[in-house]
């Protein structure tokens, strides 16, 4: 096991801020990938994001803002656009505000490209693309972040949450074409490690840079690096709220001083578990090595492993369901665990056809195999436009094809998604946020503000910090400074 390193030293016990309950923050940052076909010379990434984000500059005067739905959007190192959600109380309303992202790449797009067409010709068109690897190897991410309780050691994530994020790729995962073969996630061949604070030199799938955003006495923020980007609705609600529910159970028996029911799963070898995971397809009864409690090793295919997990949540589920039902608005548990013991009963008889309304993986191994039927030499460079297409938010056409005619399932209402570009999530501190945000962009005031800070620097100087994620009432700091804005219009 890798050498952890926790930035605190505090005591490994609830403080007297801590919300005892089962409530969570949720969030998304997702970087898209971009690029330009049709142009009449050559336009890199760099050139696609910035115009992209020509708009954003004039308004804000920085590549790196914050928006009225209390989201940030920004370009990341290697000229990757970036939309990270606002803080969601909820699987769903974090969801939703990762389609608000989409939609807002999609509309930063479009006007970058009528403005590219003038200078590089009317047939250049932007692609901007939703998910993990492009043509040429390069990786880019989609981060999960949890708050969790600060008593949760980070050694007890490694053991205990990591199987379940390696393995939960069974339903949740993107598919790759890949030269080798099929893989079902996209991610997997681009990880180094399991846990570290590393970024650039190795990829975690969890990384452990201690930015809480969030009162650092109780809290951490569990910033999980694993997953591949979605364009499934069911799958990106899905990884959210299982995750949530694992959080639950290991945060309580913490809590408690009891076992969690997760012991004796922890992974031999993270890197070699998560390839394994990927080419499920090629031999789904593969078994991943895993580390008893009294120090032997045993072998558990990752269908053995999620179905460990589904049986222990599911009974903490029927003890402690209200409680853990009081903490999401938007979503039952009990939905949960149907959605999840409905996608393990169909891996578990092989019925990937069943999925692939659902899951991305199975959705892609299908068009791909009724493509193979029509053409068994089929290319490995059609397969790849294929795969580019369905993750395509700007020009794609596959994604909104396969929904419109029952391919493909959506769980959300369209017209909440278009609310949620605007819209901050309730019950959270993005609602104060996004109402800064909106009142500083009506009175013309130069500001800034990041996820725990917001600044008012003209007509006047006002800061106010809010530590508090579930914080939705204003505090008197933040009264004056809206007045301020109010009174500056």
């Amino acid at each position: 096991m890798p050498q952890l390193r926790d930035s605190s030293t505090r005591a490994m016990h609830a403080s007297t801020g801590m919300r005892d309950d089962f409530a969570r923050i949720f969030g998304i940052e997702t970087e898209y990938g971009v690029s330009v076909t049709g142009a009449d010379r050559a336009v890199d990434a760099g050139q696609v994001a910035m115009t992209m984000f020509q708009p954003v500059v004039s308004r804000a005067r920085s590549t790196n803002t914050y928006l009225t739905n209390g989201s940030r959007l920004y370009v990341d190192v290697g000229s990757h656009p970036e939309y990270a959600t606002a803080e969601a109380l909820d699987p769903k309303d974090a969801l939703l505000q990762d389609l608000a992202g989409e939609r807002i790449m999609g509309r930063l797009a479009t006007d970058a490209q009528a403005r590219l067409r003038a200078s590089h010709g009317v047939h250049a068109s932007i692609h901007v693309f939703k998910n993990n690897v492009d043509s040429a190897d390069h990786a880019f991410g989609c981060h999960e972040n949890y708050l969790v309780r600060r008593f949760v050691r980070l050694e007890l994530i490694e053991e205990q949450l990591l199987p379940f994020l390696i393995t939960r790729q069974l339903y949740t995962g993107a598919g790759r074409f890949a030269e080798s073969g099929f893989q079902i996630t996209q991610r997997a061949d681009f990880l180094d490690e399991a846990v570290s604070s590393a970024t650039t030199r190795a990829r975690p799938m969890i990384n452990t840079r201690d930015e809480a955003h969030a009162d650092p006495e109780s809290y951490r923020r569990l910033h999980v690096i694993i997953g591949d980007s979605n364009r499934s609705q069911w799958a990106t609600w899905v990884k959210l709220a299982t995750t949530h529910l694992v959080l639950c159970v290991i945060e309580d028996a913490v809590r408690r001083g009891v076992p969690s029911g997760f012991e004796g799963l922890a992974l031999a070898d993270a890197a070699s578990a998560n390839r394994t995971v990927s080419r499920f397809l090629d031999d789904p009864q593969a078994g991943l090595s895993v580390c008893r409690p009294d120090g032997t090793a045993t072998s558990l295919t990752p269908l053995q492993i999620q179905r460990r997990y589904f049986d222990v949540v599911e009974s903490f589920v029927r003890a402690h369901g209200d409680r853990v039902a009081a903490g999401m608005p938007n979503t039952l548990p009990q939905e949960i665990l149907e959605a999840w013991d409905w996608a393990l009963t169909a891996l578990e008889r092989g019925d990937i056809a069943a999925l692939a309304g659902r899951v991305d993986w199975a959705l892609k191994y299908r068009l791909a195999e009724a493509m193979r039927r029509r053409n068994p030499a089929i290319s490995h460079t059609v397969l790849e436009r294929l795969e580019l297409e369905y993750h395509d938010v700007a020009n794609g056409r596959l994604y909104d094809s396969l929904v419109d005619h029952g391919q493909l399932h959506e769980i959300v209402d369209r017209q909440a998604a278009d609310r949620a570009v605007d819209t901050a999530p309730q019950g959270t501190r993005a609602a104060l946020r996004g109402a800064f945000v909106a009142a500083a962009q009506q009175a013309n005031a130069q500001y800034s503000c990041d996820w725990t800070t917001f600044t008012l620097t003209s007509p006047v100087r006002h800061e106010v910090v809010l530590l508090d994620p579930f914080g939705t009432a204003p505090t008197p700091d933040f009264t004056v400074l809206m007045d301020a804005l109010h009174t500056a219009r």
